[in-house]
């Protein structure tokens, strides 16, 4: 390898992943599910969050609609 390369005729270009970054937002979950998804986590190796982005990003693929039913 070099000790040094020259970086001043080379041209810059926007970054094509850029689209794809995610995009930091605060939601609040209750405490059992978190514990539920940071013990997947310790399990699978992977972050909590990319657990959660994961089973949204899931969820939004397959269309998933939410039933809710209210107690009275």
């Amino acid at each position: 390898m070099k000790k040094e390369y020259d970086f001043s005729k080379m041209k810059s270009r926007k970054n094509p992943y850029a689209s794809k970054l995610k995009k930091p937002v605060t939601i609040r979950l209750s405490e059992d599910v978190l514990d539920y998804f940071k013990s997947m986590a310790e399990e699978s190796g992977l972050p909590y969050q990319s657990l959660i982005n994961l089973y949204l990003r899931d969820c939004a693929n397959q269309h998933r609609k939410v039933a809710i039913q209210w107690r009275l």
